[in-house]
């Protein structure tokens, strides 16, 4: 049995102190004294044995009944899942819009306060880029399309809602996909992304004309790309619209998805939020490989200008 550190009784006294006041005639300031504690206490031991007997005489715990600033143990489950993907306490955060003081005052709680309680990583291969468009990451990923059709077959479990139509003659299921093709330079992680209908070369290379002007207005003068081997960057019209450009072109090696981390990192958003995303992205949310300043505090002038 756990008792107060500072209790001058016990459940034995307690009952002692019951016994002598209604079975032995002993007055409450009597018993109170032979205890060493006060007639108030005395009084206060004595109702709660009338209340709830004998187990009224036992401590009680001191936990309050409300806590409204403790986190649900959803949310620290939460907290501990995101921990363990290698996540610092300001990316959770700020996915879990929290205070970065109360992510990190749990993340002790769960023995989880510094990276070396997790599993050891797999050893870092990181690097960065001296000067602003030295190397630019691009990256497309696919997108469901939601059609005003209804949901898709994945959802409704069969295909009646497949959109159709004719292409060259021949009667095909139209494909319900978009992509976000993205680019992001590699030393300030500033980002331009559009959605585009198709992943082919020649979507790849109207991005890649639009994106390298986008960066050019900002001061930003591309010199080389990185990219994975997909259909679109391996072809021959993409490597002659780089070669136009004066561009260099980097790929990763095969089946090294994360040497394109850049890109791959940064694809992790919608259609309808996408502007949005990228003005807070580039502008003000907190980068972790950038000292937590978003990725515009490189290019002073331009964080002036949209301030």
């Amino acid at each position: 049995m756990k008792l107060h550190r500072n209790a001058r009784t016990c459940p034995n006294s307690r009952s002692l102190l019951v016994v002598r006041i209604t079975e032995q005639g002993w007055s409450v300031s009597a018993a109170a004294s032979a205890a060493g504690v006060s007639e108030r206490t005395v009084y206060r031991w004595l109702a709660r044995w009338r209340r709830e007997g004998a187990e009224g005489l036992i401590d009680r715990s001191s936990r309050p009944l409300r806590s409204p600033n403790q986190l649900p143990d959803q949310k620290v489950k939460v907290i501990r899942s995101l921990c363990k993907l290698r996540m610092t306490a300001a990316e959770i955060a700020e996915v879990l819009c929290l205070a970065l003081s109360t992510v990190s005052l749990w993340l002790r709680r769960i023995g989880l306060g510094k990276r070396s309680r997790l599993e050891p990583p797999e050893p870092p291969n990181r690097y960065e880029r001296r000067h602003p468009g030295e190397l630019v990451h691009v990256d497309i990923k696919q997108l469901g399309r939601i059609s005003v059709r209804g949901a898709g077959h994945r959802m409704v479990g069969h295909r009646k809602s497949q959109i159709y139509g004719r292409i060259d003659g021949v009667q095909r299921g139209l494909t319900c996909y978009e992509y976000v093709h993205v680019m992001v330079d590699d030393h300030t992680r500033l980002a331009y992304a559009e959605v585009l209908p198709s992943l082919t070369a020649r979507c790849a290379i109207e991005f890649l004309r639009r994106a390298n002007a986008w960066f050019a207005e900002r001061g930003v003068q591309i010199k080389a790309v990185m990219s994975d081997n997909g259909a679109a960057y391996v072809a021959h019209a993409y490597r002659q619209a780089l070669a136009e450009l004066g561009l260099r072109h980097l790929r990763i090696r095969p089946y090294r998805p994360r040497t394109n981390g850049r890109a791959e990192r940064f694809i992790q958003t919608r259609t309808s939020t996408l502007p949005l995303f990228l003005e807070r992205y580039n502008f003000r949310r907190p980068h972790g490989s950038l000292g937590h300043q978003p990725p515009a505090s490189r290019l002073t002038n331009l964080v002036r200008n949209n301030t």
